[in-house]
């Protein structure tokens, strides 16, 4: 395995900026995850790793070597797209072997490692097929498989099961998770998809316009947003967001009023500063004696769970409810926020307060 080291990272196309200045360090061993939104620059920065594109400034280190000028094929790296590019008219066997047949591999030791990562990924039954006989899982697994026979320092997944179902992501997903726990290789994955950051990385790193706007464990991520950007896009459904102001120690707005004892300022607060308070749905608990009152609005059953959707005074915020709490539309509710889980934000810069 080896680490991977980002110093200054620029890329640009043409005129325009898509990574710029950007530092990262990725730790020996680790699932690392890129996550954000479409055109935010997570595919192209794992890309300027695997020298896919050229940067325009600053350098990638793996191993402890400079690779920013090297051939993909010379960073000791193996990739994962988000398109199987299998060869169709090559076997399973042939697809996986490719690669180090090309690199004159000695036959014994690409029979061993074939060998080895097919029982790792149950494709030992598949060798002899086509890509065309297989489902749109397998595939993928012959993908990855044909990643993981390079025996590489770093291995980058490129938003590798964004073309699969629901049921078959969740499959993979958890199957990526034994493998990189059985390898113990460094990782690194890209993803716009919330569930398969939060539920495979050992860090997540969010990013927006090219720019990390946070790097944390998951749980330090979703519990501690540093924005509201990385709060908003964290959680389904998101975090209700409240405008209002600093006022006595509390958080006031024009229908709520939140006492804020204990909250963890990291500098200390101006009184009468506009801020935002983000508490998720999970956050706001409906009971008789609720402090606060609205009115239902809409009621979404997700099986083991309800979304309620409650219209505050003209604010409808998210709350998540047990299955067997009785709710219907119009209701009136009363509720409480846990306040030891809010956020604030500060209402111009957006940032964590």
């Amino acid at each position: 395995m080896a680490g991977v080291a980002i110093r200054n990272l620029g890329i640009r196309f043409g005129g325009h900026e898509v990574i710029r200045g950007l530092d990262l360090d990725v730790n020996e061993g680790e699932f690392l995850v890129l996550l954000g939104p479409s055109g935010c620059g997570k595919s192209t920065l794992l890309h300027g790793i695997a020298g896919l594109v050229d940067t325009a400034e600053g350098t990638v280190e793996i191993g402890g070597t400079d690779m920013t000028f090297a051939d993909p094929s010379e960073r000791g790296i193996g990739m994962v797209f988000q398109s199987y590019a299998l060869y169709p008219t090559m076997t399973v066997e042939r697809n996986m072997s490719f690669g180090l047949r090309v690199a004159g591999v000695a036959r014994d030791e690409i029979e061993r490692r074939v060998q080895r990562v097919s029982r790792m990924l149950q494709l030992e039954p598949l060798l002899g097929r086509k890509p065309a006989q297989l489902s749109g899982g397998q595939r993928q697994r012959v993908a990855i498989g044909r990643a993981l026979v390079r025996e590489a320092g770093v291995f980058l997944f490129d938003e590798p099961l964004s073309n699969l179902d629901a049921k078959l992501r969740a499959e993979l997903r958890r199957e990526l998770k034994l493998l990189h726990k059985a390898l113990g290789s460094t990782m690194v994955y890209v993803t716009h998809d919330q569930v398969e950051a939060m539920t495979l990385a050992t860090r997540i790193v969010v990013m927006r316009g090219g720019v990390i706007q946070q790097i944390g464990a998951p749980g330090e991520v979703y519990e501690r947003p540093a924005n509201r950007f990385v709060a908003g896009f964290l959680g389904a459904p998101g975090m209700n967001f409240i405008e209002g102001a600093l006022l006595g120690g509390a958080f006031d707005s024009a229908r709520l009023r939140v006492e804020l004892p204990g909250y963890p300022f990291a500098k200390p607060p101006v009184a009468g500063q506009a801020v935002v308070l983000g508490v998720r749905p999970e956050h706001l608990r409906l009971h008789a004696q609720g402090a606060h009152e609205g009115v239902v609005q809409l009621v979404e059953p997700m099986g083991n769970h309800q979304v309620a959707w409650l219209d505050v005074g003209g604010l409808v915020l998210a709350a998540l409810v047990g299955e067997s709490v009785p709710l219907a539309a119009d209701e009136r509710v009363r509720f409480d926020l846990d306040v030891a889980r809010v956020s604030l934000f500060d209402r111009q810069g957006e940032q964590r307060l």
